[in-house]
């Protein structure tokens, strides 16, 4: 059963930004010069998906816990004040997004709305296949229409589902839904990008190809395109399990990294907080590889765009240390927000943590 509820939970910590540190001695968080981070939030259990709703209150989502909380910071010192549980007996909640008051939670199998001042939710899209990858993101574009992102059921499959591995677009009330974009074996971080308006999707990409192979992407989204999964991993590459398919009509990736980083997170830098070079590029989260021999992930990177929003011309570490010399994590990162003061939070679902950079001061 989904339950509202507001009870409120108020922060009884010592005032003042909490160290970007872990329970190990050497467990420091790690960012450029000029920046800070500390700890906006913690005692999330399992914390992932982060959005800004229309009250400038900044809501998250708890899947394992079935939990949509709102968190605010009235004093704007860093530091959230009050965490209130505002839905509760949700079924895998992940993507949040607002259009104008009314909040949209992507459950597993079913994008739910609650109308305000209403408790109970009104289902908008139903029977999304569930199993294998679990995480629905939903966004709404600049032309009014609304965005779901569902990951493939398998490793490397021939999907019967056609939500599955793929983004579709429908209408705000869940009518006139089509396949926007498909062969994206399950691409989790989606946003807008403000200077084109042209959607861009992360892609976790095959496993058990070895350490290397394939690399993980960064798309720009075009209508009736298709981006590879299963038969191909990049244009011209086929999958052996493929090997006779047809790969020359794949779109090619804005940009790739490394494989089984697990990309997760992706957010536009839309503030002015941070130096002008960032203005316009792309921030990201890296979960961390699960199967990889040599561990890699657990960061959030910088995607450096250009000047005309088109192109990725590059990656960086912005954020990193949650991943010890050893391979083990303290942390490991998964949404991504820019708040109104330019600041920029990351959820740790690991760590049960938001974390909250800034630049000067």
């Amino acid at each position: 059963m989904r339950v509202a509820i507001s009870v409120m939970l108020v922060f009884i910590a010592c005032r003042g930004a909490q160290p970007a540190a872990g329970q190990g001695a050497e467990d420091r968080l790690h960012v450029p010069d000029g920046f800070k981070i500390s700890v906006f939030a913690q005692n999330l259990q399992g914390v992932r998906y982060l959005a800004l709703g229309p009250d400038h209150a900044i809501y998250a989502s708890q899947p394992a816990s079935g939990l949509i909380v709102k968190l605010t910071d009235r004093n704007n010192d860093g530091l959230a004040d009050t965490t209130v549980t505002v839905q509760r007996g949700l079924h895998g909640p992940f993507g949040i997004a607002f259009r104008g008051d009314t909040m949209y939670v992507a459950e597993e199998r079913d994008v739910i709305r609650f109308d305000p001042g209403r408790t109970d939710p009104v289902t908008v899209i139903s029977n999304i296949p569930s199993g294998g990858h679990s995480t629905r993101t939903i966004l709404f574009g600049p032309d009014g229409k609304l965005y779901l992102s569902v990951g493939s059921s398998c490793n490397l499959c021939d999907e019967r589902d056609s939500l599955r591995a793929a983004v579709s677009q429908f209408n705000v009330d869940g009518s006139g839904g089509r396949m926007f974009a498909r062969g994206l074996r399950n691409s989790v971080g989606m946003a807008f990008n403000p200077t084109t308006g042209e959607l861009w999707a992360n892609n976790n990409d095959r496993d058990n190809l070895g350490d290397d192979v394939p690399p993980e992407h960064v798309n720009i989204l075009k209508s009736g395109r298709n981006y590879g999964w299963p038969q191909c991993y990049l244009p011209g590459k086929p999958n052996p399990e493929y090997s006779s398919a047809d790969c020359s009509q794949v779109e090619p990736p804005a940009i790739t990294i490394q494989a089984h980083s697990a990309p997760l997170g992706l957010a536009f830098y839309t503030g002015t907080q941070f130096p002008r070079d960032y203005r316009g590029d792309a921030f990201m989260t890296l979960h961390g590889s699960w199967n990889r021999s040599v561990p890699t992930g657990a960061k959030v990177v910088r995607v450096q765009v250009d000047s005309s929003g088109h192109r990725a011309t590059g990656v960086d570490d912005f954020i990193t240390g949650w991943q010890r010399p050893d391979g083990s994590r303290w942390g490991r990162p998964v949404g991504l927000l820019v708040l109104p003061d330019g600041s920029l939070l990351v959820s740790d679902d690991t760590g049960g943590k938001i974390w909250r950079v800034t630049h000067g001061g």
